[in-house]
């Protein structure tokens, strides 16, 4: 009998370590990965206007999460450019998500560099929850029913002949 005491405060004290370490639960259903419909967004751009994943079916989505403060998202930012301008014309929708950044910076960025596709304002923490960004720059290859079909961290040459016919094969 002594004893229940015991395994009882040891039982509520593994219930309620067990508690802090699982994960936060999530309307989602956990982070977006390859093969998953990609969580819907809506945000507006630098000019207002306002976007929304559901709105681009039928069109594949280069969703890019990036940031002006980051060396490595404006080492990309000719390749991203350079792809943007190949793919004109074609059922593509390039976009950038700014992550970590205050939407100013982006402004003075805009005056020194050519940024051509939109740049998309708004709750980053809770789509970067929502898509899992580990790292920037970060991209997500969504098809044209709004599945994710390439997730890619890191800076990529975007204009390349490979990242080309990566993104083609979903047109």
């Amino acid at each position: 009998m002594k004893y229940k005491g015991i395994i009882l405060a040891i039982l509520l004290t593994a219930a309620g370590a067990a508690l802090l370490v699982l994960p936060e639960k999530n309307t989602y259903g956990g982070a977006a990965s390859v093969g998953m419909p990609a969580p819907e967004f809506e945000y507006r751009d630098t000019e207002g206007r306002i976007w929304r994943l559901s709105d681009l079916r039928g069109k594949v989505v280069f969703l890019n999460f990036w940031a002006t403060w980051c060396p490595a998202c404006k080492s990309e930012m000719p390749y991203k450019e350079a792809l943007h301008e190949k793919m004109k014309g074609r059922p593509f929708q390039m976009l950038g998500i700014l992550f970590r950044d205050d939407p100013a910076n982006l402004t003075r960025y805009l005056k020194t560099r050519r940024v051509s596709f939109p740049t998309l304002i708004g709750r980053w923490k809770e789509t970067a929850k929502l898509y899992g960004i580990i790292g920037i720059p970060q991209t997500f290859i969504i098809d044209k029913e709004g599945i994710i079909r390439e997730r890619i961290v890191g800076p990529r040459e975007w204009d390349s002949p490979e990242a080309v016919a990566m993104i083609e094969k979903w047109l």
